[in-house]
C-alpha cells in the first residue's frame, strides 16, 4: 500500500508541539494559531489512526505511538536538512544562507515533484507517475529552484539533465520520506496490525540458498507483511539502497565497501567449486591441472564481479592467458542449461547451485578452491533503524546462515 507523506509544516508543527509541551508556546514557534495546530495533529492522528499525544494540566506529552513518531520525524527532518546543505553548496551568490532558514518554505509538494522528476528525468513521465498535471508540476519544480537559488533541472535536447545539487537533495528527501513510511509501520504494529512491506536486493549467492528458506518461514509468520524481492545488477541495487528505495541487501559482499555510507555484515562464506554436467569428461579425473581447464569453454559472470576476478586469477596468477571462450552472464538458469548441453565449465558457490547437485544435473570437479571463499551477508545503509518485522527477518537471516555454515 502507498503511505501519503504529511504536510511538511504539519510534520514541524509536531516535533515543536513535543519539544515544547504545549501548543500555546508552540504556536509563535510555528507562526501558527492554536486552533491550525489543533487541526494539523488531528490530521496527523486520523492518517496514522492513533493518537500521538496525551493532554494533561501539565503539558501535552508523547504516548508510546507518538514517541516512535517523533523519532522518524526527527530523522526525516535531519535527512532533508542534510540534503539541502548539500544543495545550498552551489547557491548564487555569495553569502551563504542557513539550511533552517529554507526548511520552513519547503512544502510536501515541491519535494514530491523534486523526486519524481529526478527518477523520471522527464516532466511529462514524472506529472504522469505523480497523477498531477504538468503545469502543477513546472511550478513546484520552478518554486523550489527559486527558494534555493540553485539550478537543479538542465533542459538537453532529450529531455532533462538533473544537477549535482538536484541529485543530492532528492537522495536526501527519499531517505526522509523513508523514514515516515517506517513510522507508519511501527505505529501500526504497535496497534497488533501487521501491515508495511520488506523491500530486499538478492543476489545469485543467496538467492538459492538461505532467502527462499527464510522467505518461507516469515511469510507463514507474518502473512501480511509484504515482501518484495528485486533483482538486480549490484551496482543498481546499491544505488537503490542509497536512495531509499530497498532496506537492505542480501547477497555477496564487497571488500572495500563500495561507499562509504553503507555498512556490511557477513553472515558466512563459502568456497567457489568448478562445476560441469554429469558425466563430463573431467568429472572422472583424478588430478585437474590449471593447463587442462585452461582448455575448455567457460561460463562466467561478468567482469567486476567478485566471482569473475576469482575466475580471471586462476590462470593469471600461473602466468597463463585467460581463456578466451566464454559467455558471461548471471542467470543462473542460463549457465544450468548451458553446462547440461555442453562441455563449458563454471566457477560458483556449491550452495548456488545445491539443487542441482541433489538431483544429479552437474557435478563438482576435483579441484582445490579453499582460498576463494566468497563472503555471503547482509548490506544495509549506515545509521538505518529497522522496524520490528524488518529486525525479526534479519534475525532470520542470520539464524539460517548460522546453519547453513554448520553443514
Amino acid at each position: 500500500m502507498s503511505i501519503p507523506i504529511p504536510n511538511l509544516r504539519h510534520l514541524r508543527v509536531y516535533l515543536e508541539v513535543a519539544e515544547c509541551k504545549s501548543i500555546s508556546k508552540a504556536a509563535p514557534r510555528v507562526f501558527l494559531s492554536q486552533p491550525a495546530i489543533t487541526q494539523a495533529i488531528a490530521k496527523l492522528e486520523s492518517l496514522l489512526e492513533s493518537e500521538l499525544f496525551e493532554r494533561h494540566s501539565d503539558g501535552m506529552f508523547p504516548t508510546r505511538s507518538g514517541k516512535v513518531w517523533h523519532n522518524r520525524v526527527r530523522r526525516c527532518m535531519d535527512y532533508i536538512e542534510r540534503g539541502i546543505r548539500e544543495a545550498l553548496k552551489n547557491r548564487a551568490g555569495s553569502r551563504p544562507v542557513p539550511a533552517a532558514q529554507i526548511m520552513p518554505l519547503l512544502t510536501t509538494t515541491q519535494l514530491k515533484a523534486l523526486v519524481a522528476v529526478s527518477e523520471a528525468q522527464n516532466f511529462t513521465i514524472a506529472s504522469r507517475n505523480l497523477g498531477v498535471s504538468q503545469s502543477s508540476l513546472h511550478r513546484a519544480a520552478r518554486e523550489l529552484e527559486q527558494q534555493l537559488a540553485v539550478t537543479l533541472f538542465e533542459k538537453t535536447s532529450t529531455g532533462i539533465n538533473t544537477t549535482k545539487p538536484c541529485q543530492a537533495l532528492a537522495r536526501a528527501v527519499k531517505l526522509g520520506f523513508a523514514e515516515i513510511r517506517q513510522g507508519y509501520y511501527e505505529i501500526s504494529a504497535l496497534r497488533s496490525r501487521e501491515v508495511g512491506k520488506i523491500v530486499l536486493g538478492s543476489m545469485p549467492l543467496a538467492r538459492t540458498s538461505i532467502l527462499p528458506d527464510v522467505l518461507i518461514r516469515f511469510c507463514a509468520a507474518h502473512p501480511d507483511i509484504g515482501i518484495n524481492v528485486v533483482d538486480a545488477p549490484y551496482n543498481d541495487l546499491l544505488q537503490h539502497l542509497r536512495h531509499g528505495d530497498l532496506d537492505f541487501l542480501v547477497g555477496a559482499l564487497r571488500f572495500p565497501p563500495p561507499a562509504d555510507d553503507i555498512v556490511q555484515e557477513e553472515l558466512l562464506a563459502p568456497p567457489l567449486a568448478i562445476v560441469a554436467r554429469k558425466g563430463h569428461p573431467l568429472a572422472s579425473a583424478r588430478h585437474l591441472d590449471i593447463e587442462t581447464l585452461a582448455g575448455y569453454s567457460w561460463v562466467v559472470p561478468s567482469s567486476g564481479t567478485p566471482t569473475r576476478a576469482f575466475f580471471d586469477s586462476l590462470f593469471v596468477d600461473k602466468g597463463l592467458p585467460t581463456p578466451h571462450r566464454l559467455v558471461e552472464t548471471s542467470s543462473q538458469i542460463l549457465i544450468r542449461e548451458l553446462l547440461r548441453g555442453s562441455d563449458r565449465l563454471t566457477l560458483v558457490s556449491t550452495h548456488q547451485i545445491e539443487h542441482e547437485l541433489r538431483l544429479g544435473m552437474l557435478c563438482v570437479l576435483p579441484f582445490a578452491l579453499s582460498h576463494t571463499r566468497r563472503p555471503i551477508g547482509i548490506t544495509l545503509r549506515q545509521n538505518w533503524q529497522p522496524t520490528p518485522s524488518q529486525k525479526e527477518f534479519l534475525e532470520m537471516l542470520r539464524a539460517a546462515a548460522s546453519r547453513y555454515a554448520e553443514h
